[in-house]
């Protein structure tokens, strides 16, 4: 029998792109997702391509749940090699004022402890074959170093899970299981979504990037595929920060930057050339650009 993969929250998203592509590979793969219409969508597909796999509808911030999962794939496969801790949840925005407390313990709960009750749970099955031990994968997040506002309580959970991965690594270690975790940037999950939607991004949601795109569910798949293999043996307690080159771009807010955003939301070097004349003439002269502003548009209504 082949490899046994574990992907939680892999019904939808980046969790069904790693599914998916563990599959393909040869694994036999674990949905464990709490949305069963999703998990038996993602089922029926994978059946249809070949893929060896199974749904559990599992809430990894119940303990029981968890428990139960481990025991449906180990009876069900005999083994378990690897465990991809994939599940989460978002956050409302809301300001931290406006937060409630169910709301923090439900992203922790998901997030965080998810991620350790099933690991917790992993271990005693991986732990059986010393010499072949298994991994984890920890899917944190780029939040985890940098924030937006209000984005407090899935902030939190991914840095513990960055944290949680180096302190599992070290305990782990003797029953020969790595732990590693890979935090991706702006992924666009339209394609992996059920049902499947279309993309909505702009030129400038992309070109903003190093790499002049925004991420995809693949470009999280390639490198967990990657580390999951014997190829990446001695990869064990880091985490892998796939972004595009997002976090590493140092951005001030000055001209250079608006003359560039302009010209990539508007894709037209003449137009944002105009546009920025129209800035520095409004630093001397702010009343003739508002009176000019104002005549275009009541004599062009449609603009608003």
């Amino acid at each position: 029998m082949g490899k046994v993969a574990i992907v939680t929250g892999g019904a939808k998203g980046i969790g069904a792109s790693i599914s998916y592509t563990l599959g393909k590979r040869g694994y036999s793969v674990v949905i464990a997702d709490v949305d069963e219409e999703a998990g038996l969508y993602r089922l029926e597909q994978f059946h249809k391509e070949n893929i060896d796999s199974l749904f559990v509808r599992t809430d990894v911030s119940s303990e029981t749940d968890v428990k139960n999962l481990m025991d449906e794939v180990y009876k069900r496969y005999g083994r378990i090699d690897v465990l991809i801790n994939n599940a989460g949840i978002g956050f409302s925005g809301r300001s931290i004022e406006e937060q409630t407390l169910e709301e923090w313990r439900k992203i922790i709960d998901t997030n965080l402890t998810g991620t350790w009750l099933c690991s917790k749970y992993v271990i005693n099955y991986m732990k059986r074959n010393k010499e072949r031990g298994g991994v984890i994968i920890n899917i944190a997040s780029t939040r985890a170093l940098q924030s937006e506002p209000n984005t407090e309580p899935y902030s939190a959970s991914k840095g513990g899970i960055v944290a949680l991965t180096h302190s599992l690594a070290v305990s782990l270690s003797k029953y020969n299981i790595r732990v590693i975790a890979v935090s991706p940037g702006w992924i666009d999950t339209s394609r992996w979504q059920y049902p499947p939607k279309e993309s909505r991004l702009t030129n400038l949601d992309h070109k903003q990037h190093l790499t002049r795109r925004v991420g995809i569910p693949e470009d999280i798949s390639s490198i967990v595929l990657f580390l999951v293999s014997d190829e990446a043996s001695w990869i064990s307690g880091v985490n892998f920060v796939i972004d595009g080159g997002m976090t590493v771009r140092m951005i001030y807010l000055d001209e250079n930057v608006i003359r560039d955003s302009l010209s990539i939301l508007l894709d037209d070097e003449e137009l944002s050339g105009l546009l920025i004349k129209l800035v520095e003439k409004a630093k001397s002269d702010k009343d003739s650009v508002k009176r000019l502003l104002n005549s275009l548009v009541r004599d062009r209504g449609d603009i608003y």
